[in-house]
């Protein structure tokens, strides 16, 4: 299944774009015009089953591919959930980098459960693999993505992308009963549905998703209120979807599917990171009188399903968004990080 959506957006060209491989860059996040813009993701290519007419140049393996992430990030979250929800465990390999970012970007360290070091080739920066990749490198170095150990490469670095390989790619390598073309309706891109999450996954990514960013590296007022007033009429819009009986339990009825993966880990972060430090604080999601089908919604998926609970560390993350933000303290509410049913 070929991608049919990203989460890209195009840097304006009157934006200077930083060169992250200068020490200390990677910490410089609103373009010169005082507003974040995400730049494109640079690895595109795509894992294909193995079965494909004609042999991929990524083709679907056991044991091949490792996908790196950490614990803070939300786009990389995506992939961590989506591979449990798959149960590739033991197809894909997951590494854990530390949750702050050094001065060159995402690091190994072996704090808190993290990889000391990249096992393959034993480096300690994620730097050294975008570099290994390709030596003339100049983009940011992002998480999650895929690597393939046979030909030495980075594969992709598109969330978007990346969790839709996952979705069916390696199916061959599961059981029957956990492949997507078994799973008819209750798979997380069935075809009924695919045109409405797709719609779904577009304004949410762009008012929600980037949204919190938007506001949160926002270097101006001017472009703090241009952007956080958009992200709560977003959230509103979640809540009113969720309104319809159809919508519920999770965003598009009984089961769970892309479009609530790919919400689940903006929102989850919500009041604990983006309300404090990214000052998205015209309302929590525990807020009752605002957003009570949405607080309902994330507490299903946290408290319901083990994927979503096991990849979710709010220490982790908060401490993650403290360095990100340059904040000397890491808050310790909203307790508890998320409440019970």
């Amino acid at each position: 299944m070929a991608p049919t959506h990203t989460d890209q957006v195009d840097h304006p060209a009157n934006s200077a774009i930083e060169d992250s491989s200068k020490t200390g860059s990677i910490y410089t996040q609103a373009s010169s015009d005082g507003h974040f813009h995400r730049v494109p993701s640079s690895f595109r290519s795509y894992i294909l089953p193995p079965s494909s007419t004609n042999p991929p140049d990524f083709p679907a393996a056991p044991n091949r591919y490792i996908i790196y992430i950490c614990l803070t990030c939300p786009w990389a979250h995506r992939a961590n959930i989506v591979r449990s929800l798959k149960k590739l465990e033991d197809v894909i390999e997951l590494v854990v980098m530390d949750y702050e970012m050094g001065p060159e970007g995402w690091f190994f360290s072996g704090r808190d459960g993290t990889a000391e070091k990249d096992p393959v080739y034993g480096f300690t920066k994620v730097k050294d693999l975008y570099l290994k990749a390709d030596p003339d490198y100049k983009g940011r170095y992002t998480v999650p993505f895929l690597w393939d150990r046979e030909r030495e490469t980075i594969v992709n670095n598109e969330s978007s992308e990346i969790i839709r390989m996952l979705e069916t790619a390696f199916d061959s390598f599961l059981p029957e009963e956990e492949r997507e073309e078994a799973k008819g309706e209750k798979g997380l891109y069935s075809e009924h549905l695919r045109k409405e999450i797709d719609t779904f996954n577009d304004w949410v990514y762009d008012g929600i998703n980037n949204g919190v960013y938007k506001t949160g590296f926002a270097a101006t007022q001017e472009a703090y209120e241009s952007h956080v007033f958009p992200l709560f009429e977003a959230l509103d819009r979640v809540e009113k979807h969720l309104e319809d009986p159809a919508h519920r339990p999770y965003l598009f009825g009984k089961y769970i599917t892309e479009a609530d993966v790919r919400l689940y880990t903006t929102i989850i972060r919500f009041d604990a990171a983006y309300f404090t430090m990214f000052r998205c604080n015209i309302a929590m999601i525990r807020d009752e009188s605002r957003f009570p089908k949405l607080h309902r919604w994330v507490r299903n998926l946290y408290w319901g399903h083990e994927a979503f609970r096991k990849t979710t560390n709010f220490e982790q993350l908060k401490k993650g968004y403290r360095k990100a933000t340059k904040e000397e303290i890491v808050p310790v509410g909203p307790l508890p990080h998320i409440l019970p049913l």
